[in-house]
């Protein structure tokens, strides 16, 4: 076994972050575009509204646009954590609403070459923020880099976002199929699909049936249907 392969196996041991009570929710896609980010802010939005504490990590390393959407611009990003000048809980930014948010740090080559012992490194500091938030929602980059895939194996949910674009469905399912190829069957998470921009209830409810019986009959994975929104 190779080193990189012992750091996976132990990254995926690692992937429930021990002793956290918060719920963390991983929110991504297989294609750009499909609109996860305002998703995963609207989410937020909801969730405070319902008097919890959330904190958005804004995992889409270098290209990070949370703090966009949220029209705050932050002090600190992820950069400072695995620079290990700054512990995580002390990179949180104050955004609107209640909500705070972890910079993904925009334009840093560094954070687009993330080692996978960095993200080992940074999914062991969840723990840091149990104690400040109920929900952690962790807005992915698109596709199945290293990276989005141990952010999957990070939660306990998942929430893979899509539209009616042939493209998008296809790569939801690679996204899927990774996914399995990747982690053992007990490790996998609980996954809802949310079908966005659709134009009717119709629509919706044929691109998430596609998927279903897909990921069923060549994964033996069972996709929840979380719902959809409208164009």
């Amino acid at each position: 076994m190779d080193q990189a392969q012992k750091l996976r196996d132990m990254i995926m041991q690692q992937a429930k972050p021990q002793g956290t009570s918060s719920r963390v929710i991983t929110i991504t896609s297989g294609k750009g575009g499909v609109g996860k980010t305002n998703f995963a802010v609207n989410l937020a939005i909801q969730f405070s509204k319902l008097n919890k504490r959330v904190i958005v990590i804004d995992a889409d390393f270098g290209l990070a646009n949370i703090e966009i959407v949220l029209g705050v611009i932050p002090k600190y990003s992820l950069a400072e954590v695995l620079r290990g000048e700054k512990k995580i809980d002390e990179v949180l930014t104050q955004g609107p609403m209640g909500i705070k948010f972890i910079s993904g740090g925009s334009g840093l080559r560094e954070l687009v070459k993330i080692t996978e012992g960095q993200m080992g490194f940074f999914i062991e500091n969840f723990s840091a923020l149990d104690a400040i938030a109920d929900i952690i929602l962790i807005d992915t980059g698109a596709g199945i880099s290293s990276s989005v895939i141990n952010f999957i194996k990070a939660s306990e949910e998942t929430i893979i976002v899509t539209t009616a674009e042939p493209t998008s469905i296809t790569d939801a399912y690679a996204l899927v199929k990774t996914l399995k190829e990747e982690t053992q069957v007990q490790n996998l998470p609980n996954m809802k699909l949310v079908i966005n921009r659709a134009e009717d209830e119709h629509e919706a409810s044929e691109i998430y049936e596609k998927l279903r019986k897909v990921s069923d009959k060549f994964l033996g994975i069972s996709l929840g249907n979380l719902g959809y929104i409208l164009q």
